[in-house]
């Protein structure tokens, strides 16, 4: 069973409370920020979710999106970058995926939908995506995919899902080639304090592994973006606010593996990266599995049981 990151637990429950700085910095989205000028960045909540925005809307651009396009957001969190392209465009049908009902049920009771645009958000796994073949125009993927149990398993599903030419655009911590050899030794990509803090994730995808699985998968038009200098205001919000989204007993824990990214970032092992691509147009659909060199993990996928979980302006 895939589980959620340990850190959203504390964080529904800071925001259940009314936490101010928890509110403005992740009410919306739960991810690293982007500062176009990175000695520019406070400290604030206010700032960070700023940011934040700033990098959802490099991710959906590198896509890019367009009015009247069906959009999948695969682990949408709390519903942020559909509420950001809610905001961007028009006529658009907007889909949100997660595996954790409660980040669904709050992405449903605040993403209103507006400008002509639908919303529905829905219960189910990256590596086994609960939708026909060929219905999207654009899949994206804001800094989550090292979470999911096989990057080949995304991409393949992606592939599946897409219309014959549609767009992949996500974002990912991806290790460099010098990199990598030290990540494989170092806590920070391994360790205990990292996956306690963060989940399960796999940081050890180098660039050459990351093309060869999107082109198994039928994917073409690769670009890769570094912007990791960009984001390093990031780590020194978490550090500063870590009892804000952890556990007391884990806010130590949490900043020291925090402490760990920032170095491999700083240091050049570790590059956050925003990926584009297109899907084939001639990939034989229903044939996908041949594609991938990874068995999807299927879990529970239905639409969230909430109050509003398809809504139209």
């Amino acid at each position: 069973m895939i589980e959620p990151p340990p850190y959203f637990d504390a964080l529904l429950d800071r925001l259940a409370a009314g936490d101010p700085v928890a509110g403005a910095a992740f009410g919306r989205h739960v991810h690293w920020g982007y500062w176009p000028d990175p000695a520019a960045a406070d400290g604030t909540g206010t700032d960070y979710a700023r940011a934040a925005e700033e990098l959802c809307r490099r991710v959906c651009d590198a896509a890019p999106v367009g009015d009247g396009l069906r959009v999948l957001d695969v682990g949408c969190g709390f519903g942020g970058t559909v509420a950001s392209l809610n905001e961007r465009f028009t006529n658009l049908d907007m889909t949100g995926v997660n595996i954790d009902p409660r980040q669904l049920a709050r992405a449903a009771e605040t993403v209103v939908p507006a400008n002509g645009n639908r919303a529905t958000w829905v219960e189910g796994d990256a590596c086994a995506l609960p939708f026909a073949d060929a219905q999207f125009d654009v899949v994206l993927a804001v800094e989550c995919v090292f979470h999911f149990p096989s990057r080949a398993g995304f991409f393949a599903e992606a592939a599946r899902v897409l219309k014959p030419g549609g767009r992949l655009a996500l974002s990912d911590f991806v290790p460099t080639v010098a990199g990598l050899p030290k990540l494989r030794e170092n806590a920070a990509a391994t360790g205990d304090e990292t996956r306690a803090s963060y989940g399960a994730v796999d940081l050890l995808c180098p660039e050459d592994e990351y093309r060869a699985a999107l082109a198994v998968a039928g994917f073409t038009d690769q670009q890769f973006e570094d912007i990791t200098v960009h984001t390093l205001p990031t780590y020194e919000f978490l550090k500063a606010n870590a009892t804000r989204w952890q556990a007391p007993d884990r806010a130590k824990a949490y900043a020291r593996a925090t402490k760990r990214l920032e170095a491999a970032g700083r240091l050049d092992w570790l590059r956050y990266t925003i990926l584009s691509c297109t899907a084939a147009r001639d990939l034989r659909r229903g044939d996908w599995r041949r594609h991938a060199n990874a068995r999807p993990v299927a879990i529970h996928s239905r639409p969230v049981a909430t109050r509003a979980v398809s809504r139209l302006t």
